[in-house]
């Protein structure tokens, strides 16, 4: 007994004759009756009633149909659910950002891609987010999570998730910032701001480049790798900072830290992902980028 043999008694079954089913199904008559004679011998029993003039199923044959179609049925939802298999990706695919972009985008990121997905392997690595770009271009990961810089580097791809505002932050207390310092930021009234900056990066290019509009030369109390250090630093009273809205809304330090409204603002951070453009096609690379996109 095999697929086969079931197909044709079942289309013989429901035509009842011979040889349309014998040219619906391209087998001679008599191959299709040997095949239902196998049948029946290996059951024991009559399936059809034939005489020169009609084709009859018996009750027994009645019953096998039953039973044939549920086999077919089960063996072609298993066929369908194995070639769904072979064609479900699998592998390992690494990702780097920031621990705050690890808090703010990957949750909802990565469940989506897992439930799509569950058997290709995220292999996750942290860290400052003005490395994103290089750690890409380098070939040390398939895909990272960072901010757009400025120029975007020739053969790397980037997909927006969201924006973030850049901001001026200070503690709670003291107060380091006046409402003149704040109103009218100069070379005078920031001479004595003490500042604690970005080592590298888009935070920092954009935080030169303000100071040299404003004349300002400043005060640096201290460079530091990581947006996060910096809010820490600061909710210690250490001076001022420049960090993404986002960094700080995810902080547990952020109750300890003021936003100065200095205008006009800082350009804000584009973020999303990085990827090097020859290696969009690649399946697994392909699969998370087409699933991601603005919130």
């Amino acid at each position: 007994m095999n697929a086969q043999s079931l197909k044709l008694f079942l289309a013989l079954a429901d035509n009842l004759h011979f040889g349309k089913t014998s040219r619906e199904h391209h087998v001679s008559p008599s191959a299709l009756s040997r095949s239902i004679k196998q049948l029946e011998d290996e059951l024991g029993v009559a399936l059809f009633l034939r005489d020169n003039r009609s084709v009859s199923l018996t009750r027994e044959g009645v019953r096998f149909r039953s039973y044939a179609q549920q086999v077919l049925s089960g063996w072609q939802d298993l066929r369908h659910s194995f070639q769904l298999e072979q064609e479900i990706l699998q592998g390992e695919l690494s990702l780097y950002c920031s621990v705050t972009a690890s808090y703010s985008f990957l949750y909802d990121t990565l469940s989506r891609f897992r439930q799509d997905y569950p058997r290709i392997e995220i292999k996750l690595h942290t860290g400052d987010a003005a490395k994103a770009v290089e750690r890409v271009r380098d070939g040390e990961e398939d895909i990272a999570i960072g901010a757009r810089p400025e120029s975007l580097p020739s053969g790397i791809a980037f997909q927006s998730i969201t924006r973030s505002a850049l901001c001026f932050i200070g503690p709670l207390s003291p107060q380091l910032l006046s409402e003149e310092q704040i109103r009218q930021p100069d070379t005078h009234n920031w001479r004595d701001v003490p500042l604690i900056l970005s080592e590298e990066g888009l935070a920092r290019e954009r935080t030169d480049r303000w100071l040299r509009q404003h004349s300002i030369k400043p005060r640096i109390y201290a460079q530091v790798s990581g947006n996060e250090a910096i809010v820490s630093m600061v909710s210690l009273g250490f001076g001022v900072g420049i960090v993404p809205r986002i960094v700080l809304d995810n902080s547990p330090l952020a109750n300890r830290i003021r936003v100065y409204d200095i205008q006009p603002p800082l350009a804000p951070y584009d973020i999303g992902l990085f990827a090097l453009e020859k290696r969009l096609k690649e399946p697994l690379i392909n699969a998370f980028w087409d699933r991601q996109g603005p919130r």
